[in-house]
């Protein structure tokens, strides 16, 4: 279960006892069922803080909430799965509440019914008798009760259904496909369909541009047998379709609309079916922009067919229960070096305009105390002017999902960039850069002493473009006048960076996929420690940067 900041909803016991006269009582044994709206997937139309996404209002945490953007006409949807019979809503309102609202369901998530609406909503806690079905449940805000947002700490949908939907099989696993064209080229190599039927995120498939861009293309999977198809769901590259049609065939011939829109809204569509054939065909009809059409994931789930099992993923890690499993303390004795059963030390020239040299030796010891010293120093080495220290656990440790944790001492100077971040286990296998994903827990710019930044990076998003956020101490102060710990909790659901164990980032999955492209981070990471010398980002050292300057590192430790 992903970890969320706790925050005390004792402000808004009060309101919970006001207006519940008009409103249906809850019986103990509906009271008693786990709501169809537990841990299902949830959009919204904002949020107010990277932590109060809108699966903060479905994870059946009272203590957990969904907060949007100050301005009405806000909106918050759980995907039910499958279309259910809904019979009460339950809203659990923060001090923030709405004054008018309606509630909505939809078969489709395109055409709506509104089963409920107020212009004299209450706050506290709401059980509303609603009489409606639909696979998608909406609440829309059209008035705020308060200068706010809107805040809710649980939005529970209850029906006949009796629970969580059962998921249905993917489909589509491993088949291999066929498309109007196929790029393959140094812009987008060996981009043939099968990538968009492999699970991976980080491969595509994408039209030929030698045969022009054009508005009519197609893809399309045969799912080996007969199937009865419930959803399509496309992870669209930044070259999307904005009309399309879905397609299914017996044959692969003679093919059968059964969805069409022309208001394609790229990244990731969860596009609910009920629909029978061994081929589906996503039949493209009108371009984003002046590229063609790319596709990192084309994904059919339903029954039938003839799937093949993906590879197991491993379980999420309990965040309140949890094993130490890796770990350097480095406690040796003076001036001697990372422990090479843990760690392989980087050498040679550097990237991302970066101005030292990474030395084999030398610049990277243990002092004696406790620490590990990554040492920048001002000394020609390979026509370069300063030196400096890198290190690694590739081919020594990789792990997926935990708590990666590390405190440091990061150097204050311009031009100084101290990071402790992880890489992506396949780039030691060929995979470039940013396609194997990278986290970066921990990144600090020497002349911004009071801010540091945990950044991800992947194919749609990076480098300046990254996804991440920066953050300071609660009280401003430097945060290089000290030790710190900075740490990941990293699950299937998301990544929660904190510092000093205070949460300061949190990536949700949903929100990456829905607003900035593939989640690429389902595989295994290695560590790096590394204090680098100039480069893009900070810009070059100057004459009041101190050297020799030292990044040290108490300890590393990995949580399972």
């Amino acid at each position: 279960m992903r970890r969320h900041l706790r925050l005390l909803a004792a402000a808004t016991t009060a309101a919970a006892l006001l207006g519940l006269g008009a409103i249906t009582q809850v019986t103990t044994a509906s009271a008693a069922a786990e709501p169809l709206s537990q841990g299902r997937p949830v959009t919204t139309s904002s949020t107010e803080f990277d932590w109060s996404t809108g699966a903060a209002a479905v994870d059946g945490d009272p203590g957990t909430r969904w907060s949007s953007a100050a301005a009405d006409n806000q909106w918050i949807r759980v995907d039910l799965g499958s279309v259910q019979a809904i019979d009460r809503v339950v809203l659990d309102w923060e001090a923030a509440y709405a004054s008018g609202f309606r509630l909505e369901t939809s078969a489709d998530g395109a055409a709506w019914s509104t089963v409920y609406s107020t212009t004299t909503g209450t706050g506290g806690d709401q059980n509303l008798d609603v009489d409606g079905s639909g696979r998608y449940l909406r609440l829309w805000v059209t008035q705020r009760a308060t200068q706010w947002g809107v805040s809710l700490w649980e939005l529970q949908v209850f029906g006949t259904g009796g629970g969580t939907p059962t998921d249905t099989s993917l489909l589509s696993y491993g088949k291999q496909g066929s498309a109007s064209s196929s790029q393959n080229d140094g812009n987008c190599w060996l981009c043939s369909p099968d990538k968009a039927f492999d699970l991976d995120p980080a491969s595509r498939w994408a039209v030929n541009p030698d045969t022009g861009w054009v508005d009519e293309g197609w893809i399309a999977v045969d799912l080996g047998a007969a199937a009865h198809v419930t959803s399509v769901v496309l992870q669209w590259d930044p070259a999307f379709a904005t009309a399309f049609d879905i397609e299914v065939s017996d044959n692969g011939t003679t093919w059968r609309t059964v969805h069409t829109t022309t208001g394609g809204t790229g990244f990731k569509q969860t596009i609910p079916l009920d629909a029978d054939g061994r081929h589906v065909r996503v039949h493209l009809r009108d371009r984003s922009g002046p590229y063609g059409y790319s596709l990192w994931e084309f994904q059919v789930y339903g029954t039938g067919g003839a799937p093949a099992a993906p590879p197991a993923e491993p379980a999420d890690p309990d965040f309140d229960d949890l094993d130490l499993v890796w770990s350097d303390e480095f406690n040796g004795p003076a001036g001697t070096g990372a422990d090479g059963s843990k760690w392989t030390i980087d050498a040679g020239l550097p990237q991302n305009n970066e101005q030292q040299v990474y030395t084999p030796s030398g610049n990277g010891f243990q002092d004696g105390q406790g620490n590990f010293v990554l040492e920048a120093r001002r000394e020609d080495r390979d026509g370069r002017q300063y030196t400096s220290h890198r290190m690694n656990t590739s081919n020594k440790f990789h792990a997926q999902y935990g708590r990666f944790e590390a405190r440091v001492k990061v150097p204050e100077g311009r031009g100084l960039w101290p990071a402790f971040w992880m890489m992506g286990s396949d780039f030691l296998d060929g995979r470039p850069w940013p396609y194997n994903g990278e986290i970066d827990i921990m990144e600090f710019i020497g002349q911004d002493p009071t801010r540091a930044h945990s950044t991800l990076h992947a194919p749609a998003y990076n480098g300046g473009g990254g996804y991440g956020g920066g953050y300071t101490l609660p009280d401003g102060s430097k945060i290089s006048d000290g030790f710190h710990t900075w740490a990941a909790e990293w699950d299937s659901e998301g990544i929660q960076f904190s510092l000093d164990g205070r949460d300061v980032f949190y990536a949700d999955r949903d929100t990456v996929e829905s607003t900035r492209g593939p989640w690429v981070y389902d595989h295994e990471f290695y560590l790096i420690l590394n204090l680098a010398v100039g480069g893009d980002w900070p810009g070059p050292p100057d004459a009041t940067t101190p050297f020799p300057s030292r990044m040290l590192v108490d300890y590393v430790r990995v949580y399972q």
